[in-house]
């Protein structure tokens, strides 16, 4: 194969502007050097965010695509419409609740408010006296790795897979660790947390996630949950922190988040954090101490400071995208990135402004 481009990474992300690219009729080459990343570490959460326009905008846009491609999907895939239960433990987050409710509306996103009593229906393992909750149905899960490889396989005359670590890119030339080279006019840095290594400057850091699974407990928890205090006690913490954070898997088991430790590149679960996490976890859930945990790991989310991705051309290096800096929603915005990039590089229309996701955005704001 000549390829068009270059993909490098195929997780979740590059999987899917691997199968972008394909639709839109380029030959692609996907090299990737199976280290393991956010993509199989995470909890394949498919949620709506809405910190920001932006956030709104392309995750929205992608949860609408993911449901679209859902019936296609292998059930290997598992994927799962069970929506997200926002918990608001008082009214102070009950009136959270509601302006996140009217911002989603406004959008078109379907969602409704839950009282005390009718959170309890929808959640009985949850404690009582909780306030109320948001539930968002249209948001779901689903299992990453298989999704990726199965975005892989669908094109499979457009797309070839070669497993080979990159060490460096010079203009339309990629050079692997074996001293080989693989050439395209286009080359698509997709490889998360890595992708400092071949495009220093990038404004990316590491955020390490605990996560931890049940054994099988089938009908126990019914929806994503979620506290309302997430973005507060998590997404936007610039120390460590924890946050409650379950969802019920398709196999019965139940897989608990989420914790955010910054700048560390070691995986290795920490029993401080991972306690930390789980009291969390028990303040609405109590009922959590009696089941059986079969397995805990930790993995990097790749950060940018105002936690909006990186897409588009990078300014400076003629040829090379971005598609990078997706921290913990990589699975629930793949399909959108997928889409901006393939019209952005195939001379097409993004289908929503690529502009608040490019890199310069960065240059702009130190200057401004």
């Amino acid at each position: 194969m000549n390829p068009d481009v270059i993909v490098i990474g195929a997780g979740i992300v590059g999987a899917a502007c691997a199968h972008a690219l394909a639709q839109a009729g380029q030959r692609v080459l996907v090299l990737d050097a199976q280290r393991g990343g956010a993509t199989g570490a995470g909890m394949g959460h498919l949620v709506v965010m809405d910190d920001n326009p932006a956030e709104l905008a392309l995750s929205q846009y992608s949860v609408a695509q993911w449901r679209a491609l859902a019936p296609q999907m292998p059930a290997d895939c598992a994927f799962s419409g069970c929506g997200t239960l926002w918990v608001a433990a008082d009214a102070i987050e009950m009136a959270a609740a509601e302006d996140k409710r009217q911002r989603l509306q406004d959008h078109g996103i379907a969602c409704h408010l839950l009282d005390a009593k009718a959170l309890a229906l929808a959640e009985p393992a949850l404690r009582p006296g909780l306030a109320g909750a948001l539930k968002v149905p249209g948001d779901g899960i689903v299992y990453a790795p298989n999704a990726a490889r199965w975005l892989l396989s669908k094109n499979e005359r457009l797309v070839q897979v070669e497993y080979a670590l990159v060490a460096n890119i010079d203009g339309n030339s990629v050079r692997l660790a074996d001293g080989s080279t693989r050439q395209a006019p286009q080359i698509l840095l997709a490889n998360g947390i890595h992708a400092t290594t071949l495009c220093p400057g990038l404004p990316i850091r590491p955020k390490k996630g605990h996560l931890l699974i049940t054994d099988r407990y089938p009908g126990t928890v019914h929806h994503q949950l979620v506290e309302l205090g997430y973005v507060t006690s998590a997404h936007h913490s610039v120390g460590p922190s924890v946050a409650f954070n379950l969802q019920p898997r398709p196999t019965g088991q139940l897989l608990l988040g989420s914790s955010r430790q910054f700048d560390t590149m070691d995986t290795t679960v920490e029993a401080e954090m991972l306690q930390a996490m789980l009291q969390r976890a028990l303040t609405y859930m109590p009922g959590l101490a009696d089941l059986n945990a079969i397995r805990s790991w930790c993995g990097l989310r790749a950060a940018t400071p105002d936690s909006l991705p990186i897409l588009g051309a990078h300014p400076e290096r003629e040829g090379l995208w971005l598609a990078v800096g997706h921290e913990g929603l990589g699975v629930t915005t793949a399909l959108g990135t997928a889409d901006v990039l393939a019209a952005l590089m195939t001379g097409g229309t993004p289908p929503l402004d690529a502009a608040p996701y490019g890199l310069q955005r960065f240059a702009e704001a130190a200057c401004a």
